[in-house]
């Protein structure tokens, strides 16, 4: 389960989140419910979070913007509490990461996941789209190659092994997929990118695909961007733009 630096750097937002913590299946879960809309209740986004989980205020708001573009959203606590804290991000912080990742790995978590999509589905959700930043990809991608999910989008996707996890989905799944992609991104490089284009692009994939590239962007923008940067901001407003397009297309 590799890791780059920027996975775990970036910059706390500001704002006040409005959703609520509910216990699903009996994993804690931050809810973004529409307010004031019309919006479908049997159909559910798994919000999927980078290493900070939905503790992170970045990850909240997300959410709640999901909620106000009516999408009931769900953002899992797979760290059972113990993400990575917002002040590892700081410099010289000395938070041991590598002792959290022993204790995080996709076998620990992973089941939080599925018992959310289960107590989910004994409450009447019929359809499910993921969202998966950074180490949510990791998620978000097998559940597609499953079929347990209708539509995925990622957004600088980590552990991810290309292209075998990518020609597994393109064969298997029946899930539009969506990559949000940037300049620089060590987890899914130039490379990745473009082999993801090869093995979806040109109508390969039935189901749709779209890749959005955003310049002047490094890995972990979409969620931990310095929205000082106009670059940055845009392509954070940009993944979220294109992530919302999809899944009302799909979802």
């Amino acid at each position: 389960m590799s890791f780059c630096d920027e996975c775990f750097k970036g910059v706390t937002h500001e704002g006040t989140p409005k959703g609520k913590w509910e216990k699903i299946g009996g994993i804690d879960c931050y809810v973004g419910i529409p307010s004031g809309i019309e919006y479908p209740k049997d159909k559910i986004l798994l919000f999927l979070s980078d290493v900070f989980g939905m503790q992170l205020i970045n990850n909240q708001l997300l959410v709640d913007d999901f909620a106000d573009n009516g999408i009931l959203t769900y953002g899992v606590d797979y760290f059972f509490g113990e993400p990575i804290p917002a002040n590892a991000m700081q410099p010289g912080n000395t938070f041991d990461k590598d002792a959290w990742r022993e204790k995080h790995g996709y076998e620990i978590t992973r089941p939080a996941v599925d018992a959310v999509v289960a107590a989910l589905k004994e409450k009447g959700v019929v359809a499910f789209g993921t969202t998966g930043y950074c180490f949510g990809a990791a998620y978000a991608v097998p559940l597609a190659i499953e079929n347990v999910t209708q539509v995925t989008a990622v957004s600088h996707p980590s552990r991810l092994k290309v292209p075998e996890d990518l020609e597994k989905y393109c064969s298997v799944s029946k899930a539009p997929f969506l990559i949000n992609s940037c300049e620089e991104d060590a987890m899914f490089p130039a490379e990745a990118q473009a082999k993801a284009d090869v093995i979806f692009g040109d109508g390969k994939f039935a189901p749709g695909y779209r890749r959005e590239y955003f310049s002047g962007c490094k890995h972990g923008f979409a969620v931990r961007g310095d929205m000082s940067d106009p670059m940055v901001k845009a392509g954070k407003e940009g993944a979220f733009k294109s992530t919302v397009e999809w899944m009302k297309k799909y979802l």
